[in-house]
């Protein structure tokens, strides 16, 4: 896939891991998008990484591994935060 359908589907997870992630998001639907968008980085890397072959276009498994990769970015944001916020 291309950088530019990484990025749309970035969106797309960063829309779908802030719905299944309740609660604040301290950076808002900016920070939110471009943690989906680097999420979606993260994930078709590390898929590429154990899978040895990369991604083509718009699928289950692409989108799956874009959400994951968000949640997983979102979350470690939102622990960095709180930590620094309670300081």
């Amino acid at each position: 896939m291309g950088i530019v359908a990484w990025i749309v589907l970035g969106l797309i997870a960063g829309a779908i891991a802030k719905a299944l992630m309740p609660g604040r998001d301290p950076g808002g639907l900016i920070v939110t998008i471009l943690i989906g968008i680097v999420g979606a980085f993260i994930g078709g890397f590390a898929a590429n990484t154990v899978t040895g072959a990369g991604l083509n276009g718009f699928s289950l498994w692409s989108i799956l591994l874009a959400i994951v990769g968000a949640m997983l970015l979102l979350w470690v944001y939102r622990l960095t935060t709180r930590q620094r916020a309670s300081l």
